[in-house]
């Protein structure tokens, strides 16, 4: 990601609070979070870590990782106290550890080389959560088509060696901005792999 994609989320998160207060974790990552047999997770693209300090409150040891400052040094001062790492990282250059993660989230979120990485880096028996944006005629907002899903891309994204747990599509809550479609996937990767 540029300075530029910085600049724009920093100033994003400044201008509108509100996106770092939300507290309530994605549907997904509340209903499918027991499914992780272990208890170290990373947050991609945390923004203000509702999902990241909602799994540090459930036991987990949390990386937290997101382009934006603001974010992140927001995120610092809510999870004080909790077993949450936020980092400031540029997510088109990082490279996730190995075997290190039994959860991994990419809520609201979409770079489709970095899930890849992650669901490679994944220890065995270790679950991807992702719930995020997709095209639909009747979406409020039509946003960068590189950042939404296609019809059914989920379903197929994840290859051999990884079991689909769940797949929906539905439609944003009533806590986001617009109406928009998404998609959400719970995978969960071969204890061979």
């Amino acid at each position: 990601m540029s300075e530029r994609d910085r600049t724009k989320w920093n100033i994003k998160y400044r201008d509108r609070k509100e996106l770092l207060e939300r507290n309530e974790p994605a549907r997904f990552v509340r209903e499918y979070v027991d499914l992780a047999k272990g208890k170290r997770a990373i947050d991609l693209a945390c923004g203000g870590g509702r999902n990241a300090i909602f799994l540090a409150k459930r036991g987990f040891d949390v990386d937290a990782v997101d382009l934006s400052s603001v974010a992140i040094e927001a995120l610092e001062r809510k999870s004080a106290g909790l077993p949450v790492h936020p980092r400031c990282l540029d997510l088109d250059r990082f490279d996730p550890p190995g075997g290190e993660y039994d959860l991994a989230l990419m809520i609201n979120f979409l770079d489709r080389a970095l899930l890849r990485r992650v669901a490679e880096a994944l220890r065995p028996g270790g679950v991807i959560v992702v719930e995020t944006y997709m095209t639909h005629p009747d979406n409020e907002k039509r946003g960068n088509p590189d950042f939404l899903l296609d019809p059914g891309e989920l379903r197929n994204f994840f290859g051999k060696g990884f079991e689909t747990v769940v797949y929906e599509e539905f439609w944003s809550g009533e806590e986001e901005s617009c109406r928009m479609r998404k998609q959400g996937v719970v995978v969960k990767k071969g204890s061979d792999g």
